[in-house]
C-alpha cells in the first residue's frame, strides 16, 4: 500500500532521517497489490496469487484458467476490434462485448433507412448476421518468456537509442518466432523493459454482428452518466466469428461457418450478492503506476487540462451538428464517443491525483527508495536524472498537447498533416514512377475515408476555435514563424474571434482536399509546389515544421532519456522487493484480476448500493432526451414487470449493473465478469469517477469497476428482440 502521510518540511534532520527509517521499513510500492489490486499474467499467476484468489472464494482450479494442454477460460477471452475485449458464449462462436466497442461496426452497417443505431438489430438466424469489415478477432495461443533473447540483441544498443530501435527489432523478433505459422505475435515489454514476453495470437478476419440494443439502451445516460454510479446503460452487442469450411480463420466469405469455439464460458443467471466472488479477464490497455511525482506533477498542471479543454471545445461543435441532423450523428458517432470518452476520464483522473495528494505520496515514495538505494551507484542518482530531464521538457510540453489536440483535432489540418508523406516522396531525388503511384495511392485511400467522415460545419468551427486557443496560450516563441503575422495582415486583429473564424472560411473554401475536381487534377499531376499552395496544407506544413525543426529532438530526447531511467528505476524496485508478489503495468495483453461484489460509501453519509434496477431507469427516463430517452416498449415491459426468468431474487427487479472492486483499465472494455465457478455473470464496461486516478494510483477503498449485469442483457434480447434464437444457443446456469 502507499503511505499516506507526507514528510513535512518543518521536521529537522534527525526526525527526516527516522521518518525515512519508518517509511522504508513499511514500504510497499503501488503495483505490489493489496486489496484487490493487480491486473496478473495468467500464466504467471503463481502459488501465492492463486492461494489469493482461492481465499476470495474462487472454486476452479488453476489449469480451468489457464493451461497450455486443455481447453480453459483463457481461450473464450478474445481482442476484439483492435482495443477492446471480447468473450466467447457459446460453441458456435458467438460473442458477448460492449455496445461502445462494436459502435464503430453497428455505425458503419446503419443508414439513414436502416438506422441500427437508432433502432437496434437482432439476427433471428445466421442468415441475417452482418459482416463487420475491419472487425477482427484475436485468440491468445500461448506466452513465452524472451527476455534473455531480447537482452542479446539490446546489449549493443546505445541507451538512448533504445526507444527508437526496440520496437522494430521487437516487431522482428516476433515475426521470426511465428513464422511458418499461420499466427503472428507480438512481444511486450513488462517493468519497463525488465522483461520481455513473447504473445502468440490466432486472427480471425470474418466477424459479424449479430444483434445490438437501440443506442438508447446502449449509451442510456450518454456523457452525463459516464463514469458515474449508479449507471443504468445497457452497455453490450453480440458479434461472431466465422472461419472457412475446414475450420481455418480466413477472410470474410459468404459460405464461411461459425467457429466451433475450443472453449465458451456458461452463463449464470443465477444473480449477485454482495460480496461474491469475481474475477475479470481481458486485454487492459495501459497503466503507469510506477509514474514518478515528476510525471504526475506535469500531468496534472500541463497536460491534462489542456487536453481536456481542447477536447471539450471539438465535442460542443461536433454535438451540435450531430443534434440537428440523423445522418451526421451516423457520420460522426464513432469519432464522437472515442473523444468523449476520455475528455471525461482525464477531467477526474486529474481532480482525483490532485484530491488525493498522489504527488506528495509519490514523493514520500521516491524518498523511501533513495533510502534503500543509498551506497547503490546503480540506483542513487535516478531522481536527480529524473529532475533534469522534467526541467527540460516542461517548458514545451503545452505546446505539443495544443497541436496534437487542438491544431490536429481539426480532421481537415490532420488529414493535410497526413499528406506530408506524399510531399517527401514527391520531393526525393531521382524518385522513381513507382514511388509516386504507391504514394498518390496511399494519398487517395486516405482521403476517401477522410471525406467519409467529414463533417464540415464542426470542422469548420473547430479550426478557428483551435488556430486562436493556440495564439492566446502558447508562448509566442514558441509559434510558428510567420503564421499569425500572415494571419494578422490578412485576416484582421489577432485577439478577434472574427479573423480566425474568417481564416477557417477561406481554407475551407479554397482547399482541394474538399473539392473533387481540384483534388483529383491534383492527383492527377502530383506537383509539391501545388501541395504546398493549398490552404489546408500550409496551415499542417507550419506546424509540423515548426514542432519538427525546434521541439521533436527535445521530446525525443525526453522520451529517450525517461525510457533509460525508468527502466533503472525499476530493475531497482524489483531488486529492492524480491519474493513479493508483483504484476507489471497494463500493455493490452491478456491479464486477470479479482475481486468482490461490493458496496462503496464515496463520501460521508452516503452509500451506494451494489447494484441498480430498471426501477432506476425509469426514475431516470426523459421521452425524447438525447441521452436519457429508451424504448417505449422497455418502459412498458417495466412497468408491467414483465420480467421472466431473469428477475432479481431480492431485488425483484431486473438489475442493470452491479459494481467490483476489480481492477481494469481501457481495454477492458467488454471484459466478462466471471463468478467463482467460472461462470459468466456479467460484462465490465466503466470505472467509477471517484477512483479515475486508476492509471496511476488505485484506490483500495473507492475503486469500482462498473459491470453490466448479464440478466439486463437477456432481458434485452429476448424481451425486447425477440432473438430467442441468441438465448437458446448459450449454456444457461440457474443454480
Amino acid at each position: 500500500m502507499i503511505i499516506h502521510n507526507t514528510i513535512k518540511n518543518n521536521i529537522n534532520n534527525v526526525m527526516k532521517k527516522l521518518v525515512l527509517s519508518l517509511v522504508f521499513l513499511s514500504f510497499l510500492f503501488q503495483p505490489i497489490a493489496k486489496a484487490d489490486e493487480g491486473m496478473w499474467l495468467p500464466m504467471l499467476l503463481g502459488e501465492q496469487v492463486y492461494a489469493d484468489m482461492v481465499k476470495k472464494g474462487l472454486k476452479v482450479s488453476k489449469e480451468q484458467l489457464y493451461s497450455m494442454n486443455q481447453a480453459c477460460i483463457k481461450d473464450a477471452i478474445i481482442i476484439f476490434g483492435g482495443g477492446c475485449t471480447g468473450e466467447i458464449v457459446s460453441k458456435e462462436g458467438l460473442i458477448f462485448t460492449n455496445h461502445h466497442c462494436g459502435y464503430s461496426a453497428i455505425a458503419a452497417a446503419s443508414t439513414v433507412d436502416h438506422n441500427y443505431l437508432k433502432d437496434g438489430f437482432w439476427a433471428k438466424s445466421k442468415s441475417e448476421e452482418i459482416y463487420a469489415p475491419g472487425v477482427h478477432a484475436q485468440f491468445l495461443i500461448k506466452i513465452v518468456d524472451v527476455t534473455d533473447k531480447v537482452n542479446e540483441k539490446m546489449k549493443d544498443i546505445p541507451s538512448l537509442e533504445l526507444t527508437q530501435k526496440l520496437p522494430g527489432i521487437l516487431a522482428e523478433m516476433a515475426t521470426k518466432e511465428t513464422e511458418g505459422t499461420a499466427y503472428e505475435g507480438r512481444i511486450a515489454s513488462m517493468f519497463k523493459a525488465n522483461q520481455f514476453l513473447l504473445f502468440v495470437y490466432e486472427r480471425y478476419k470474418d466477424v459479424r454482428l449479430v444483434g445490438t440494443p437501440p443506442e438508447s439502451i446502449g449509451k442510456f445516460g450518454g456523457d452525463t452518466d459516464n463514469w458515474e454510479w449508479p449507471r443504468h446503460t445497457g452497455d453490450f452487442s453480440i458479434f461472431r466469428v466465422y472461419t472457412n469450411k475446414e475450420g481455418k480463420a480466413a477472410d470474410y466469405a459468404a459460405d464461411n461457418v461459425p467457429l466451433k469455439a475450443k472453449y465458451s464460458l456458461p452463463v449464470s443467471i443465477k444473480g449477485v450478492k454482495d460480496g461474491d466472488y469475481t474475477m475479470i479477464w481481458g486485454y487492459p490497455g495501459g497503466t503507469n503506476r510506477y509514474e514518478t511525482s515528476y510525471g504526475v506533477k506535469l500531468k496534472t498542471d500541463i497536460e491534462n487540462p489542456s487536453l481536456v479543454d481542447l477536447r471539450d471545445v471539438r465535442l460542443k461543435y461536433m454535438l451540435e451538428e450531430m443534434k440537428k441532423d440523423p445522418a451526421v450523428k451516423i457520420q460522426l458517432a464513432g469519432n464522437y464517443a472515442g473523444i468523449a470518452n476520455y475528455w471525461k476520464f482525464f477531467d477526474g483522473e486529474s481532480k482525483q491525483l490532485l484530491k488525493y495528494k498522489t504527488y506528495e505520496e509519490k514523493q514520500a515514495n521516491e524518498a523511501a527508495f533513495l533510502a534503500w538505494a543509498k551506497g547503490k551507484p546503480e540506483y542513487e542518482n535516478v531522481f536527480n536524472d529524473y529532475k533534469k530531464i522534467y526541467d527540460t521538457w516542461r517548458p514545451y510540453a503545452k505546446q505539443r498537447v495544443y497541436m496534437t489536440e487542438g491544431i490536429f483535432g481539426s480532421p481537415l489540418i490532420a488529414f493535410a498533416s497526413s499528406l506530408q508523406k506524399l510531399d517527401a516522396t514527391l520531393s526525393k531525388k531521382d524518385v522513381t514512377k513507382e514511388e509516386i503511384t504507391k504514394a498518390v495511392d496511399a494519398a487517395k485511400t486516405a482521403r476517401t475515408n477522410f471525406i467519409k467522415a467529414e463533417n464540415i460545419v464542426s470542422d469548420k468551427n473547430i479550426l478557428a476555435f483551435v488556430t486562436q486557443a493556440f495564439y492566446n496560450d502558447i508562448d509566442p516563441a514558441q509559434h510558428p514563424a510567420g503564421f499569425y503575422a500572415m494571419i494578422n495582415s490578412k485576416y484582421g486583429d489577432l485577439k478577434s474571434k472574427a479573423t480566425y473564424e474568417a481564416l477557417s472560411k477561406d481554407v475551407f473554401a479554397n482547399t482541394a482536399f474538399l473539392d473533387n475536381t481540384k483534388w483529383d487534377a491534383m492527383v492527377a499531376n502530383p506537383d509539391t509546389a501545388v501541395l504546398h499552395k493549398d490552404p489546408a496544407f500550409m496551415i499542417a506544413n507550419a506546424f509540423n515544421t515548426n514542432f519538427n525543426s525546434k521541439y521533436a529532438k527535445l521530446f525525443s530526447d525526453f522520451n529517450a532519456q525517461n525510457f533509460v531511467i525508468g527502466k533503472t528505476y525499476l530493475k531497482g524496485i524489483l531488486e529492492m522487493n524480491k519474493g513479493k508478489k508483483m504484476y507489471p503495468d497494463a500493455n493490452f495483453t491478456m491479464r486477470v484480476s479479482f475481486g468482490n461484489v461490493k458496496s462503496y460509501s464515496p463520501r460521508d453519509a452516503v452509500k451506494y448500493s451494489h447494484v441498480c434496477t430498471l426501477t432506476g431507469v425509469l426514475e431516470k427516463y426523459k421521452p425524447g432526451d438525447y441521452e436519457f430517452d429508451a424504448p417505449v416498449k422497455l418502459i412498458e415491459l417495466a412497468k408491467a414487470k414483465d420480467f421472466g426468468q431473469y428477475m432479481d431474487a431480492d431485488a425483484k427487479d431486473i438489475v442493470v449493473s452491479f459494481i467490483s472492486s476489480n481492477d481494469i483499465t481501457g481495454g477492458n472494455s467488454g471484459s466478462p465478469v466471471i463468478n467463482a465457478k467460472g461462470e459468466l455473470i456479467g460484462l465490465a464496461f466503466d470505472g467509477n469517477y471517484e477512483a479515475l486516478s486508476h492509471k496511476i494510483k488505485f484506490d483500495k477503498d473507492l475503486n469500482r469497476t462498473i459491470n453490466l449485469d448479464v440478466r439486463y442483457l437477456l432481458w434485452v434480447v429476448e424481451k425486447l428482440g425477440g432473438a430467442t434464437n441468441i438465448i437458446n444457443e448459450l449454456d444457461l446456469r440457474k443454480m
